[in-house]
């Protein structure tokens, strides 16, 4: 295993024994459908169970261009509730792989613990739909939510791009791209979870973590491949673009996790600018940990501290 000098968590290491002695054929060398199959497939055995909601509703919104609508789905601990902040939640899957599904759980346990509408977005997947149907799509749908559309039933007031891996980096993409040209209502909070804020393939971590800790370096060689981005578009890496006016900041990355340092190298960069940030890292974790409850039972500690973290700069900034 790669760098063993870094500090492992015990029930880490065995979810990455486990997946060793069951081997099985890594995702770049299996079809795509097999790929999409197999991650939504493997939710149940390695992720917590669904937190019980008030209202669990599938919606669309109109996409960009001739992208047609946009699945959306909506999470609310409560049946109504008075006008506040919406999350906007995009799931992680290297733009590749991923939807509603793959992130179901831990979207009704973000809403269950924030006392938040969720707002989670299906956006348009690589290789079919490349660079930049995904932040297009996940503007589209952020800009429709701050519209409070009677189909939400909700009143926005605020919004809080929050997302996992390529989902935190469309949250960012999206704070970014709002902060440029407002929505009807602004940003007030992003929540990137372990995202891709620069060209990870020149970090350390990216070498040290490429192979034995879930995502490999060839895996995420292969995403990047898929989603055939600009290199130097600011959709795709958002560090390129001006992050002046970035909201408030609750960023959390993975010791063991080849994109940790794209995560602290954001983080420093908002902090420098002056942006009130709270970062986290949890050391001895890997990469996808917030979908991996049930197999790794430290990680649902990690997301409590990570959405109290939340709460609590919410307090500060309300």
């Amino acid at each position: 295993m790669a760098d063993t000098e870094h500090y492992v968590r015990d029930d880490v290491r065995g979810f990455l024994t486990m997946l060793e002695q069951m081997g099985g054929m890594a995702l770049e060398d299996s079809s795509l459908e097999d790929g999409r199959q197999n991650y939504v497939a493997m939710g149940p055995m390695v992720e917590k169970d669904a937190c019980d909601l008030a209202v669990l509703r599938d919606l669309t919104c109109p996409g960009p261009g001739s992208g047609g609508d946009i699945p959306l789905r909506l999470y609310d601990l409560r049946e109504t509730r008075e006008a506040g902040p919406v999350i906007m939640f995009f799931h992680g899957g290297g733009f590749v792989i991923g939807d509603l599904e793959s992130h179901h759980n831990l979207c009704t346990e973000i809403a269950a613990t924030m006392d938040l509408p969720v707002v989670a977005v299906d956006y348009r997947l690589a290789p079919e739909a490349p660079f930049p149907a995904a932040p297009d799509d996940c503007e589209a749908a952020s800009r429709w939510v701050a519209s409070s559309p009677a189909e939400l039933g909700r009143t926005a007031t605020g919004l809080i791009p929050m997302g996992d891996s390529a989902g935190g980096n469309l949250a960012i993409v999206i704070t970014n791209q709002l902060a440029a040209n407002p929505a009807q209502v602004p940003v007030v909070m992003q929540v990137p979870i372990y995202p891709v804020a620069d060209d990870v393939s020149q970090h350390k971590s990216f070498l040290d973590f490429a192979k034995g800790f879930l995502l490999t370096g060839a895996t995420m060689e292969w995403f990047s491949e898929q989603y055939a981005a600009d290199p130097e578009d600011v959709r795709n890496y958002p560090m390129l673009g001006d992050c002046a006016n970035t909201p408030p900041t609750v960023l959390c990355t993975a010791g063991l996790d080849p994109l940790r340092d794209s995560g602290r190298r954001y983080a420093a960069h908002l902090i420098e600018m002056g942006t009130d940030v709270t970062y986290l890292e949890f050391k001895g974790s890997i990469h996808g940990f917030t979908n991996l409850r049930k197999a790794i039972p430290s990680a649902q500690k990690d997301l409590e501290t990570l959405l109290k973290a939340m709460k609590m700069m919410l307090g500060r900034i309300e």
